[in-house]
Order: C-alpha cells, then structure tokens, then sequence
C-alpha cells in the first residue's frame, strides 16, 4: 500500500494507487462471511466522490501532519471517507445501516433462533430500525420464524 503525497497528487494518480486500488477492491467484494456493505448501483459514483473528498482532506492537512501521516492513518482516513460518501449515495434507511454496520446481519439473512422458545431454528430477518433513546442507540430487529410464520422483536444496544 503507498501512500499518496498531499498536495502534488491528482485525481488521477490517487484512484491508480494501491491504496485507492486495494480499499475498493476489498470492500466492493464478499470475503466469506464478510459480505460488500456498499450497494452496486452506487460504486461508480462513490468512487469519484471518495476519491474527491479524500482529495479535499490531504489539502487541508498542514505540512507537519502530512510528513507525519503513515500509510495506516492515510488507509484508514481513506475507508473512513469512502463509508461517509456512501451514506450521502444511499436510497433507503436500511441500506445506511448496513454501512455503518457492515457486520451485522441484514433483511432477508436467516438468522438461528438457538434454544429461545418459538425461535428455535430458521428465521429470517425481516425489517431493521435504528432506535435512540437519551445518547444511547439500539437496532430494533424483526424476524419471522420459518416453520411457524411468528412473527418476533428483539433490539440491543449498539457500540
């Protein structure tokens, strides 16, 4: 992974690099259990857009932070940006909870039920909902248990 050079890099060369190159490529595709957050119809448009608020963000570093920043920092800032411009692309509230949390499971994921009474088994994830209460934030899930129909809640807490 390189590390683009504020100030003197182009539109251009910042979407050739690795950094660029390796952050797209892992988060536009499923990795196993870890599945893409980022919906297809909008990765064309959130590249240029990343790409351009990345830009906008080595500008305003002054000299001493550019020298300073390692690849890590210069990555990270660089996913950062990406989830952020994808929140502002997205066309429903769902598809905005999947990117601030991409690990959780999503509508239409069957989830085991374990040994809880009427859930034991498959269900199905049927609807998300962020809920706030004072500062704090839980995710409000609804499932439908396959071999019943029940319908079922359960919310926590999110970090």
């Amino acid at each position: 992974m390189d590390k683009p050079v504020p100030n003197t890099i182009t539109t251009d060369q910042l979407r050739a690099s690795a950094m660029a190159r390796q952050a797209f490529a892992f988060w536009f595709a499923d990795h196993g259990h870890v599945r893409s957050p980022f919906p297809q119809y909008l990765r064309d448009e959130l590249r240029e857009v990343a790409l351009a608020a990345y830009k906008r963000w080595l500008s305003q570093l002054d000299p001493k932070a550019q020298e300073e920043m390692t690849e890590e920092v210069a990555f990270s800032k660089f996913e950062e940006l990406m989830f952020h411009e994808a929140v502002r692309l997205v066309r429903s509230e769902d598809e905005a909870l999947t990117l601030r949390f991409p690990f959780l499971p999503r509508v239409g994921d069957r989830i085991h039920g374990g040994a809880i009474e009427g859930r034991s088994g498959d269900n199905i994830l049927r609807k998300r909902t962020l809920v706030r209460e004072d500062k704090d934030e839980f995710l409000l899930v609804k499932a439908e248990h396959m071999a019943s129909g029940e319908e079922w809640e359960t919310r926590f807490e999110l970090p």
